[in-house]
């Protein structure tokens, strides 16, 4: 029988570490942050994504009912003010895997061209990799989200086939593309390139 590698010293589950870039800050969901999610999962930018909650209510109690292999962010920008959510799940140290999911920017608007999407991946992939100690992210996007795809493709994600049937929406079952991203590659492909995207939205010398 297969064994898990050989344990080594990483962050220990609990609540959600603060993630804190340069521009995005990562903080853990709360049930107060009900009411904003439950809009933003039903707005119209999440057409790909797993139908949400149908109240207010219900998705205070899914808030709370998160399992501890878990972590659940909002994220914010610099000066606090709440554009999106991203998750990491089924989070497993033993085999050093876990599923980069739920990911949505529901205040574009209020972005301003920061480069806010890949600073808040860039930090999920910093603790997942480099905190955690994880071989592995994989997550499944929506076969139709075809931007989705071709971003995490850019960012260094591998895709790994196609799940048939995976996903009901709509009263339809729908395929999805599963991806992943190793250690490595990461460090080799992703990291710089995510660091290349950042450097584009940082101000100039003189304003420019």
């Amino acid at each position: 029988m297969t064994e898990a590698p050989a344990s080594r010293p990483r962050a220990p589950l609990g609540q959600a570490p603060r993630l804190v870039g340069d521009f995005v800050v990562l903080r853990p969901l709360t049930v107060a942050d009900a009411e904003i999610t439950h809009r933003w999962r039903h707005a119209a930018k999440a057409l790909h994504l797993n139908r949400s909650a149908a109240t207010v209510e219900d998705q205070a109690r899914w808030i709370a009912g998160r399992p501890g292999n878990e972590f659940n962010y909002i994220i914010e920008m610099a000066d606090g003010a709440p554009i999106g959510m991203l998750s990491l799940v089924t989070i497993d140290l033993a085999n050093r895997r876990a599923e980069s999911a739920r990911f949505l920017i529901g205040e574009e608007e209020a972005v301003r061209g920061a480069p806010a999407a890949v600073e808040a991946m860039k930090l999920l992939y910093e603790l997942a990799f480099d905190r955690l100690g994880l071989e592995r992210v994989y997550g499944v996007i929506e076969e139709r989200n075809h931007r989705m795809i071709k971003w995490q493709k850019y960012l260094g994600m591998v895709e790994e086939g196609r799940l048939r049937a995976h996903m009901r929406m709509d009263g339809e079952f729908v395929d999805v593309v599963s991806l992943s991203l190793l250690a490595d590659e990461y460090r080799a492909t992703t990291l710089p390139r995510m660091r290349g995207l950042m450097s584009l939205g940082r101000p100039r010398a003189g304003g420019a």
